[in-house]
């Protein structure tokens, strides 16, 4: 990967020599600019793999078929034409010929198939227009000066399908007027050639994109179960593995890995239920001694630790066995939020939420609530005003959550993200914590496809940023 000039210290003098190259070269540039144009999808691409090759074959065939074939044919097709001009006009000006050239107006009509008249000298008329596609025109007019050398006007530009050619006769001083056919002169035919092979290359095109549709929907339809399965959604159970083996073979291994993924999860959650209902059942005899033992000092510290116990246990609990078994609902962003007004109130802090009412996402509800309630109970628990802004940024969902805390050090703010990391330097945080609730927001979130992130609020405290695709 190209690194960044003042990224380079160790590199040597002549890779940096190569490096500026590179980046000041005007067809690196211009391959970059291409790059970022190209499209960007697998199907797009295939399609231009096979497109582009035929175009470009097309392209250089046809230019050889006009260059050489076309021209060929053309030049040598004027050639006999002018060829039997200039034999007409010596014919003319060699042998006596009766006042209205009959003889040679026949033998040019039934022998050459040219329609030729002998006129008087008037001017030549106005020079026609010159065609775009002019290869007729110049190998004709380069033919006549070559072979007859006399004053000449053409007329190719004509809608009929003759061409008219005009010659000034030296002996007698009159004009020669010759009307051909097109196809005499001009390899008028070879447009067929052309219409076949584009035709064809359409013809193939298209079963080409026929087959390569039928190739790239397993891979799009794999994608798209990945996509789901990294956002914590359901996998469509009629998932067909199909296509070339290659294709097959990674379906395959994404459903035994979801497979593994999946039984390990429920192993782990079986193993930890039944490790909690051990404990909880040690934890219940604790209790029955504590109240047996009457009231006393002891007693109560006993009774505390009990129960901080059974909080770390509980949210270890719910942090192992996370929200992977809940059904997918469309879950009102707003509604969040809205259920810790009351929270608000209780505790007397300013609380603002800030969300469209029509904001939607599919989700895990309870998961959801859940990581919000997390991220917005911490905010109470060291900030005195709280603010909560979300808004939909066209691909995620962002919710931001700023409370004016002490805040956290830049240098610390994954590390609280880790279980049972308690950073009481820097969040005070009360007896009652666990260092779990970060940790399950953060979970909770990368099961649907999200993350969260803390930065520094605009209010002095921390700003905890979530977002969770839709």
């Amino acid at each position: 990967m190209i690194r960044r000039m003042n990224d380079l210290p160790s590199m040597s003098s002549q890779s940096l020599l190569l490096y500026r190259f590179w980046r000041q070269n005007p067809i690196s540039r211009l391959l970059r600019w291409f790059g970022k144009r190209m499209p960007k999808g697998l199907y797009a691409r295939s399609l231009l793999i096979i497109i582009v090759p035929i175009v470009i074959l097309q392209t250089i065939i046809a230019y050889i078929f006009m260059e050489r074939h076309w021209q060929t044919v053309t030049q040598r097709l004027s050639k006999a034409v002018t060829g039997d001009i200039a034999a007409i006009i010596d014919v003319i000006e060699t042998y006596p010929q009766g006042a209205e050239y009959d003889e040679v107006i026949r033998i040019a009509r039934e022998r050459l198939g040219l329609n030729i008249a002998v006129l008087p000298p008037d001017p030549f008329p106005a020079a026609t227009g010159k065609p775009f596609f002019s290869i007729l025109d110049d190998i004709l007019r380069e033919e006549i000066t070559n072979q007859i050398g006399r004053p000449f006007w053409i007329d190719t530009v004509g809608n009929s399908d003759l061409l008219e050619i005009r010659i000034r006769l030296e002996n007698p001083d009159k004009v020669l007027r010759v009307y051909a056919r097109r196809n005499q002169a001009y390899a008028s035919n070879s447009h067929i050639f052309l219409l076949w092979m584009v035709g064809a290359s359409f013809v193939l095109v298209a079963i080409s994109i026929l087959f390569l549709r039928n190739q790239i929907r397993p891979i799009q339809q794999l994608a798209h179960a990945a996509e789901l399965y990294g956002k914590g959604r359901e996998v469509p159970v009629n998932l067909h593995i199909r296509g070339a083996r290659e294709v097959r073979q990674a379906g395959l291994a994404f459903l035994e890995m979801r497979e593994r993924i999946d039984r390990q999860i429920q192993q782990r959650t079986a193993m930890l239920t039944g490790v909690s209902h051990d404990l909880r059942t040690i934890l219940t005899r604790f209790k029955l001694q504590v109240a047996l033992a009457g009231d006393s000092s002891e007693a109560e510290e006993l009774q505390r630790d009990i129960d901080e116990m059974q909080r770390m246990l509980q949210g270890y609990m719910n942090f192992a066995k996370g929200e992977s078994g809940e059904e997918i609902e469309t879950v009102r962003i707003s509604d969040l939020f809205e259920r810790h007004r009351n929270e608000a109130r209780l505790k007397d802090k300013p609380y603002t939420v800030s969300c469209p009412k029509d904001l939607t996402l599919r989700g895990r509800p309870n998961a959801l609530s859940r990581l919000v309630g997390n991220l917005v109970t911490n905010a109470f628990r060291h900030g005195d005003k709280i603010r909560v802004s979300v808004a939909d940024d066209g691909q995620d969902v962002v919710m931001m959550i700023d409370d004016d805390g002490p805040g956290i050090k830049p240098s610390k703010r994954e590390e609280v993200f880790k279980p049972f990391i308690r950073l009481d330097e820097a969040r005070n945080q009360d007896e009652g914590g666990t260092g779990l609730g970060l940790s399950i927001a953060r979970d909770i979130a990368r099961l649907h496809g999200g993350d969260i992130k803390l930065t520094e609020s605009r209010a002095g405290g921390l700003r905890a940023i979530v977002r969770l695709p839709h």
